[in-house]
């Protein structure tokens, strides 16, 4: 079989489009949605909220029923968690949520990433480290995306 420059310059030609044409319709699913973005930003929120235990920006960022659930096994509902981390009796100095995930099914985002803290006790000013993973639901109202429940495990 031979194949001449014409042959192999249309073939090319071919493979060229049809390589440009898959990437098309790749690239739409590799770029983050709308949602995804509006939920990656409360996300962010709600992590500068708690190193500033900011009672209203919690408030804001959190449903009336919120079911928040520590590592310990201790649940809490909105009103307790917002008293509770803004309390005083202790202070984050950092907090980091590594490898974060969101997937966006209908009006809900399920939020997952690698919980690494510190906080330091007001009464002894012991330093506590914490290593958690974490499970957000996320769930949008109209075009308002809130926290409506949480659960951490131990590392």
């Amino acid at each position: 079989m031979t194949i001449n420059r014409r042959e192999l310059s249309i073939s090319g030609l071919a493979l060229s489009t049809l390589a440009v044409s898959a990437l098309a319709l790749t690239a739409p699913a590799l770029a983050a949605s709308a949602d995804e973005e509006a939920v990656a930003k409360k996300v962010e929120a709600f992590r500068l909220a708690q190193i500033a235990a900011d009672p209203k920006a919690l408030g804001a960022l959190c449903w009336d029923d919120l079911s928040y659930s520590h590592s310990s096994g201790k649940v809490e509902d909105k009103a307790t968690f917002i008293t509770n981390a803004t309390d005083g009796k202790s202070k984050f100095l950092s907090i980091e949520y590594k490898d974060p995930t969101i997937k966006v099914v209908g009006p809900a985002a399920i939020v997952r990433f690698h919980w690494v803290a510190e906080q330091e006790m007001a009464a002894d000013g012991k330093k506590v480290p914490t290593n958690l993973h974490i499970l957000m639901n996320w769930q949008k109202r109209g075009d308002e995306w809130r926290l409506l429940s949480r659960a951490a495990t131990k590392l």
